[in-house]
């Protein structure tokens, strides 16, 4: 069995970000996006490889307290393996650690599998931005995570093998 280990990723890994943006999303950011945001510690990127090729990464950004996932994405041979579910376990234990408040996301209405394992981490939907998607204008539903109010359930949901 593969150790699939997390590791912090920087400006060297660019390109294995980029090759999964491109393989997993229809809309995706730029490697300028990527590369200005690591540059100026606007966010952080963990992610994890297998055989020196990144295979899943999750980007989130910490900011006066509170956290935002910005995307979560493994490779699509390597989904349904927990990839996303030991990512998001890890920021929020790096979260945690750092005494963030509380953590946002945003996930497109028609990824079941994203939402599924949001919510077993404990996080609640807030709300909805109508035709926020540009590229077919589905709605983003918007999801919080307490980590003071009991909600965080982190720590258990990480062997759960659901994930986008």
């Amino acid at each position: 069995m593969q150790d699939h280990s997390v590791v912090t990723l920087g400006v060297a890994d660019i390109s294995g970000v980029m090759d999964l943006e491109r393989l997993c999303f229809r809309t995706h950011w730029t490697r300028e996006q990527f590369l200005l945001g690591l540059e100026r510690k606007a966010f952080r990127i963990l992610g994890i490889q297998e055989r020196g090729v990144l295979i899943a990464y999750c980007a989130f950004s910490v900011i006066a307290g509170e956290m935002e996932i910005m995307n979560i994405a493994a490779h699509p041979f390597h989904r349904r393996k927990g990839l996303g579910a030991r990512l998001l376990s890890e920021v929020l234990r790096l979260c945690r650690a750092e005494g963030v408040a509380e953590g946002f996301l945003e996930v497109r209405r028609s990824n079941a599998g994203a939402i599924d394992l949001y919510k077993k981490f404990g996080f609640m939907q807030t709300g909805t931005r109508k035709n926020y998607y540009p590229d077919n204008k589905e709605d983003a539903l918007l999801f919080r995570l307490g980590f003071q109010d009991g909600q965080d359930k982190g720590l258990n949901a990480q062997s759960s093998p659901k994930e986008s």
